[in-house]
């Protein structure tokens, strides 16, 4: 069996991936155990109610900034409506209240509490927010956006209760607004160095990890695209020192980028990723970045589009759903019943040969046609892997890797391959099972890569809070129809996904970019920026840091050389 993970949310768009993510636990916990493929006490952690019924909450501390939390409640959804058993907790606790707004929109954190939830009273930089749960009910939060309402902030469509460990408010940022806000890594950075913070920090993050059996490591979910990314440096610096052999897998998450003609903060956006990724990537065991903008670089791209969900990319809650279903299929090597890997397994089949950065590639969802087999699916695709690039490229077709790790789910694993005495129509058809099959897929589009490949049967369920924004050509289970209905389609309750890490020469692409956005730049124009903490000197080792690992991911030789007559020009 695998052993338990830590999980930090770091930021706001990482709480709303987060959000979903535990939602998508939540959903998986519905279904019937002897069908559980995935550990839930890998995420999860068991506790029991005053009625002695089992309650499941995220082994999770979350740093969120002052009006981020919205109106996480205690106790319970109101009326104590839905199938969660309450936390069994006896001490104090924290109200947020806000007024309603106009226009029927989600409820929006105001900042006004009742009661200081510090038990010294002494007023930290940070308050948690002790039995928090949330107060919408799943079904109107998914109704309500689908049909253009309002979400604000992540707890709007949280489902699951939280433990009084898990939220953690810093109260010298605001989460939003003109002034206040938490915008350069620099700033992040020196949050890190307040001893207050540093203490309650480390209080939650023993409590989770000394009730653990077996620790594999730390998930780390961090906002790249703000002064998070700082905030995150000095959280795996800290994990990295204090939990020496243990796995960070770290995600680097930045939300839909617009061109909203603000320069300030494109340029902080492009600084806080750049540094963010030098830095959270030298201290993680593996670092992925996460988004759907087309380009992490100075100049926005248009959003990654996928053919049978019609989302939009301007809604955090519509994004981060994806992302949060991608996440969830591809950190299931380490959380497989069936298996005794671990989150140091899975790093090491991609960080080799100083690759610590990897991209996230994902089918959202998979398109298996109703009555096929997987053989029939994949033949048909037997150029392209229909998935899309997830960590912001603008190249978006790749032909090798060096190594990968693929997964599949949601697909029957007793479907039909091949017919005993019949010719096989291709040689997908002749494999013996559905792991075969996608192995030797594999190696045949990416033939000398390092492939681990796993196929699982249970889905990712999509039952509310997930948006309903799927086709109309795809059914209740997710898969693909010849034509649309003639009828009005009910709900897609869950669907199959396929993705993949890959350490991928497409990283040079990125990271390379990234670092000639950053050489271009007249620093002296952003001296707010550096006046937050961050020196020119420790800057300029970082633009040195990027290139370097932008070389790992390089093809051949000679290539940066004819980069470095560009860069003369």
């Amino acid at each position: 069996m695998p052993g338990e993970a830590v999980t930090l949310q770091l930021g706001h768009y990482a709480g709303c991936v987060g959000a979903h993510w535990w939602g998508l636990q939540a959903a998986a916990l519905r279904s019937p155990a002897e069908a559980a493929e995935l550990r839930a006490a890998t995420l999860l952690r068991t506790g029991r109610a005053a009625g002695g019924r089992e309650t499941h909450t995220p082994r999770l501390v979350a740093l969120e900034l002052k009006g981020g939390v919205g109106a996480l409640r205690p106790g319970g959804r109101p009326g104590g409506a839905g199938p969660e058993a309450p936390v069994a907790w006896d001490g104090e606790v924290a109200t947020y209240l806000e007024c309603a707004s106009a226009g029927g929109s989600a409820p929006r954190d105001s900042g006004r509490r009742t009661e200081d939830a510090s038990p010294d009273g002494k007023g930290r930089s940070g308050t948690s927010v002790q039995g928090a749960s949330p107060a919408p009910s799943r079904l109107a939060v998914s109704q309500e956006v689908y049909s253009g309402g309002s979400v604000q902030v992540w707890s709007d469509y949280l489902n699951v209760h939280l433990h009084p460990k898990s939220i953690y408010v810093i109260h010298q940022y605001m989460h939003d607004g003109d002034c206040g806000c938490l915008e350069a890594f620099g700033q992040g950075e020196r949050l890190l160095q307040d001893p207050g913070c540093v203490e309650e920090l480390e209080d939650r993050l023993h409590f989770y990890v000394e009730e653990c059996d077996y620790l594999q490591g730390f998930q780390v979910l961090c906002d790249l695209h703000n002064g998070f990314s700082g905030v995150g440096a000095k959280v795996t610096e800290m994990l990295y020192d204090e939990y020496s052999g243990k796995g960070i897998l770290t995600w680097g998450l930045t939300p839909v980028v617009s061109n909203v003609g603000d320069s300030q903060k494109n340029f902080y956006r492009l600084l806080n990723t750049a540094l963010g990724i030098v830095h959270l990537s030298s201290h993680s065991s593996l670092f992925c970045p996460l988004s759907l903008s087309g380009s992490l670089g100075i100049k926005p791209q248009p959003p990654v589009t996928f053919p049978f969900i019609n989302y939009d990319a301007s809604l955090n809650y519509h994004s981060s759903a994806i992302l949060a279903a991608a996440l969830d299929t591809l950190t299931a090597p380490y959380r497989l019943c069936s298996s005794q890997g671990s989150m140091m397994d899975l790093a090491e089949t991609l960080n080799f040969s100083g690759r610590k950065v990897v991209a996230a590639w994902a089918s959202v969802p998979f398109p298996a046609l109703r009555g096929y087999s997987l053989p029939d699916t994949l033949c048909t695709y037997q150029q392209d892997v229909p998935w899309k690039l997830l960590s912001s490229c603008r190249e978006q077709k790749v032909s090798c890797c060096f190594a990968q790790s693929v997964v599949l789910r949601g697909i029957c694993k007793e479907s039909h391959i091949s017919c005993p005495g019949k010719q096989p129509a291709s040689l997908l058809h002749a494999c013996e099972s559905t792991e075969e099959v996608l192995q030797r897929y594999l190696h045949t589009l990416f033939p000398g890569a390092f492939s681990t490949s796993h196929v699982l049967e249970q889905p990712c369920n999509t039952l509310p809070p997930y948006p309903q924004f799927f086709s109309s050509l795809l059914t209740r289970q997710g898969f693909l129809l010849d034509k649309p209905p003639s009828y009005s389609s009910a709900a897609v309750e869950s669907i199959p996904v396929l993705a993949a890490l890959q350490s991928s020469p497409v990283l040079h692409t990125l990271l390379y970019s990234l670092y000639k956005d950053l050489q271009k730049l007249n620093t002296r124009r952003w001296a707010s920026f550096f006046s937050a903490g961050v020196e020119q000197d420790d800057f300029q080792e970082a633009l040195q840091e990027l290139r370097t690992l932008s070389q790992c991911y390089e093809m051949g030789f000679g290539a940066d050389g004819s980069e470095d007559e560009a860069d003369s020009d």
